[in-house]
């Protein structure tokens, strides 16, 4: 059953051996030994990765919980605490990743657990007690959401490409580097160049600033996911021009958390970094 639970939060068996410390061939044949005592198919292949069936879904939702209130009675015994954020993985590699050592620092008995994935943390079942998501409107009733940050948007490219920029006719020289957020045209909009630029596209934010930084285009990313880069130099903000857009990243958590106590020290902390 933790090799399922486990396969059916990353949908992926080699990912499911590399938390357990198994064989992704071990975690495999657990879970035909529960799909064989069941009577039930729990995953669909895919090319890649897995699906669950619908039995698979009703399945882990309820032995997630199971786990989870293990976890916690092991933790309340031993006076061990835990907390887990939810964050999508470039603001987590961008963001929080590098600054996540003051929070340790800060409280050393507190153990961090960063689930990073790009699909929503479902709160009742994921074991998520907060997270941080972008949201263009109110995030819902039910949940306590304090705004992080600006939703400020720079172009950034790696220095031997900003000394050719001096105004933004000239990014069409140069790939634009997009992600699923797609605001380039936007920006041109604003900055009045018209014409058909040449485009590079990524599924992750994290992935067009890397390229940015391997000069292989100029990116369009928000200022606090960039700052790091700046700051070394490894980037530089060839323009002045900026664009602030209604998507906001927030610290989003339950009214009533789990983890009260916790949860406050995790968003004040949050905060604080912003």
């Amino acid at each position: 059953m933790r090799a399922f639970e486990a396969s059916a939060r990353h949908l992926n068996f080699r990912l499911a051996a590399a938390e357990l410390g198994v064989t992704q061939g071990a975690v495999a044949q657990h879970v035909r030994g529960l799909k064989a005592r069941l009577g039930q198919a729990l995953f669909e292949r895919l090319p890649r990765g897995l699906r669950l069936t619908e039995a698979g879904r009703r399945f882990h939702s309820p032995l997630r919980r199971a786990f989870r209130l293990i976890e916690e009675a092991v933790d309340d015994l031993s006076g061990h605490r835990q907390i887990t954020i939810s964050v999508t993985p470039s603001f987590a590699s961008k963001w929080l990743v590098p600054r996540l050592n003051d929070f340790i620092r800060k409280n050393p008995e507190i153990a961090v657990q960063v689930d990073a994935r790009e699909r929503l943390a479902d709160f009742r079942t994921d074991g998520v007690d907060i997270a941080v998501r972008q949201s263009r409107g109110p995030i819902g009733d039910g949940f306590n959401a304090k705004p992080l940050f600006s939703n400020e948007f720079i172009p950034v490219c790696n220095p031997s490409l900003g000394d050719q920029i001096s105004v933004p006719n000239d990014l069409m020289r140069f790939t634009l580097l997009t992600d699923s957020h797609g605001l380039w045209p936007l920006f041109l909009e604003r900055v009045e160049v018209a014409g058909r630029a040449r485009t590079m596209s990524f599924s992750q934010t994290s992935l067009a600033i890397d390229a940015a930084v391997s000069g292989q285009g100029v990116a369009l990313a928000n200022a606090a996911l960039v700052a790091s880069e700046l700051a070394s130099g490894e980037l530089v903000q060839p323009l002045n021009e900026t664009l602030f857009d209604d998507l906001v990243f927030f610290v989003v958590a339950p009214l009533k958390p789990r983890q009260p106590e916790l949860v406050s020290l995790m968003r004040d902390w949050l905060l604080s970094q912003a």
